[in-house]
């Protein structure tokens, strides 16, 4: 049931876009941060907003993996077991969380605090294994640390992610931001460490030797 509040905030997000229609995306994460995913509820909900046939936003919902169709954990965990992070270990870690919290993929413990995903690639290869969790990165990982880390998941003490704010928020917090709503969190904590930057570094350098800069 969306409440009067809910409404405003939904007519606030579409006011941001020329075309109503743009607004599909920032609505399906708003509907996620109420429900923890995309409810029928929603999707109606969205598609009377917009003026569009609920088959219109069932469509962008079902394309986007960020986007659940069931409810998943308060503490959702991508492995990323793509080429680099595969050979460094992300098999085995996918692997041993899924064998340690007696879940499948996609799948939640019977608490409701973790759900694992498998995932192609978390864009971080340069801290490879990498595991994120409600799409927070936590670099450098290990089947030990990584079972470390849903188990304080699971007793409400998640460490801070190793890049980005200061703590870990839930998933419906973090939907809350997709949806382009501030959590005050956004220049919290390190944005980009020494590995991201040693491009950039050796260019620069390479560049003042040759008189460029």
């Amino acid at each position: 049931m969306y409440t009067d509040e809910h409404e405003k905030v939904m007519d606030a997000i579409i006011k941001r876009y020329p075309r109503s229609r743009s607004a599909i995306m920032p609505l399906l994460h708003y509907v996620q941060s109420i429900d923890g995913y995309v409810t029928q509820e929603g999707i109606e909900r969205i598609a009377v907003k917009l003026d569009l046939e609920t088959a219109e936003v069932n469509a962008v919902a079902t394309f986007y993996t960020q986007y659940k169709r069931k409810p998943v954990g308060e503490y959702h965990v991508g492995v990323c077991t793509n080429t680099l992070c595969a050979i460094m270990g992300g098999d085995e870690i996918y692997k041993s969380l899924l064998e340690h919290l007696e879940i499948e993929n996609d799948g939640v413990t019977a608490d409701g605090k973790v759900s694992v995903e498998h995932i192609e690639c978390n864009a971080a290869c340069d801290y490879a294994p990498v595991v994120m969790a409600n799409w927070e990165f936590y670099d450098n990982q290990s089947p030990s640390s990584a079972k470390d880390l849903v188990d304080a998941m699971r007793s409400g003490k998640p460490p801070k992610p190793t890049r980005g704010p200061n703590r870990l928020v839930t998933w419906k917090e973090a939907s809350r931001v997709l949806a382009g709503l501030s959590d005050g969190l956004a220049n919290e904590g390190v944005q980009a460490g020494d590995p991201t930057l040693l491009g950039l570094k050796i260019a620069r350098g390479n560049s003042k030797e040759r008189g460029e800069i």
